[in-house]
C-alpha cells in the first residue's frame, strides 16, 4: 500500500503526507507487535520522503497520536535515529552529485576541492552547491558559494 500510495501522490506532498499519515496509524490500530511496526514503519518512511516542512508536522501528528492512544513505539530516541539517518542519506546522495558534476563540468580538476565540500554538513548548502555547478564558470565561483 506504502508502495502505490507512494506513486499515486508523486506530484501531491499534503497528499502523500496524509496517506503516509493513515498508514502509520493502521499499523498502531491493526494490533502488530512493536517490533513490527518499528520495522513496518521504516519501509512506509523510506518510500513516502516527504519535504521536511511536512515532514516535520507529519512527526507532531504521530507524536499527538501516540500520546491520545498511549502508544509509544516509535521512541523520540529512535525517531532522532531515523531523521539523521535520512539526512546522512541527503547528504551523502548530494555529494555523489556533486562528485560527478565537478568532474563532468571541470575535468579532474574539479575533483580537488571535492574535499572542501566532503567537509561542509550543511544540506542545503549542498544543495546549492549542485545547483550552481551549472551556473558557475569557475571553480572559484562556486568556492564564493559555500564560503
Amino acid at each position: 500500500m506504502a508502495h502505490l500510495k507512494a506513486k499515486e501522490t508523486r506530484q501531491d506532498d499534503q497528499g502523500r503526507k496524509r496517506w503516509k499519515l493513515d498508514l502509520t496509524k493502521r499499523l498502531y490500530e491493526k494490533g502488530y507487535q512493536r517490533e513490527d511496526i518499528i520495522n513496518l514503519f521504516r519501509f512506509i518512511d523510506w518510500v513516502m520522503k516527504l519535504p521536511e516542512e511536512l515532514d516535520n508536522s507529519f512527526w507532531q501528528e504521530v507524536t499527538q497520536y501516540e500520546e491520545e492512544k498511549k502508544m509509544p513505539y516509535i521512541t523520540s530516541v529512535e525517531r532522532r535515529g531515523i531523521e539523521q539517518g535520512i539526512e546522512q542519506g541527503k547528504r551523502e546522495g548530494l555529494l555523489e552529485g556533486i562528485e560527478i558534476s565537478l568532474e563532468l563540468k571541470f575535468g579532474r580538476e574539479g575533483l580537488t576541492i571535492l574535499p572542501e565540500i566532503v567537509q561542509i554538513q550543511n544540506v542545503e548548502i549542498l544543495r546549492a552547491i549542485l545547483t550552481s555547478i551549472k551556473t558557475v564558470n569557475s571553480l572559484e565561483e562556486l568556492r564564493q558559494i559555500y564560503q
